[in-house]
């Protein structure tokens, strides 16, 4: 058995004296594991490193067996990632979330995703907001998707401003406003067809709210696990971006729509 892809890594551990097992993202092939003979040595360290893009060469006997892996470099980020508190945390957070998928079950828009956040990590403007999209993005390749589109109170599709946090579909400023403090907020960002620029940190801290609420439901709690502890480090950087210099204490925040409800 053989194939070649793009790979995004995940992650790796040791095994034995000197090899590695490398766990990457892969465009065709989804999340897959292999190993990679003298993985520990200078040649292959600074390339097996989280974050980075790599060519793969997957070799096995039998489909199920481990196989192993050959790897050449692509887009080496992950030194530009060492300074930075926002990408390091992004980084553990979404790849603590990929590994939810099941192993070697593709999921190419995921792979786009990630690869599209990759070039913005370390971006305040640009990466948290990718994170909420890549989230929300996880939630339908679970099963879990969002109906974001149309309200589920009267079915139109404009004036969509709140989602309910039991159903996950989208509701209308009309249809939610005897409700809005049971709602959560709807930033336009997480429409299809929003082209209107990096929205503001109020709006992603109401996008990862929504996320939160539906990843905890349907995917960490029935695991039994917590999210990872680095998605809040994302969120408390964004909530300071949104609370603005110390002068001005009323300036930003989510709004009080985007809470979980009780």
């Amino acid at each position: 058995m053989h194939w070649s892809d793009e790979g995004f890594v995940l992650g790796v551990r040791r095994h034995g004296e000197g090899s590695v097992i490398l766990e990457a993202m892969t465009r065709a092939h989804g999340r897959h594991l292999g190993l990679v003979r003298g993985g520990r040595s200078s040649r292959h360290q600074p390339l097996l490193q989280p974050g980075n893009s790599v060519a793969l060469n997957w070799r096995a006997r039998l489909d199920e067996h481990l196989g192993s892996f050959q790897v050449e470099g692509l887009t080496l980020r992950a030194a530009r990632y060492m300074p930075s508190a926002l990408a390091l945390n992004v980084l553990g957070s979404v790849a603590a979330l990929a590994r939810m998928l099941p192993e070697r079950d593709p999921h190419p828009a995921v792979f786009e995703q990630l690869v599209l956040l990759a070039e913005h990590m370390d971006d305040a403007d640009l990466a948290p907001a990718l994170m909420v999209r890549l989230e929300l993005s996880m939630l339908a390749e679970l099963g879990f998707g969002l109906d974001l589109e149309r309200c589920v109170a009267t079915g139109v599709t404009d004036d969509l401003v709140y989602v309910s946090p039991r159903s996950g579909r989208a509701v209308s400023a009309g249809a939610g406003a005897p409700y809005h403090r049971k709602l959560l907020a709807l930033p336009p960002f997480l429409r299809a067809g929003f082209t209107s620029g990096a929205p503001d940190a109020a709006q992603v801290l109401a996008g990862f709210a929504i996320t939160g609420h539906f990843l905890l439901r349907h995917v960490y709690e029935p695991r039994g696990v917590a999210p990872p502890d680095g998605r809040a480090r994302v969120v408390e950087i964004v909530r300071s971006r949104a609370a603005g210099p110390p002068t001005s204490p009323t300036a930003g925040g989510p709004p009080p729509n985007g809470q979980q409800a009780g």
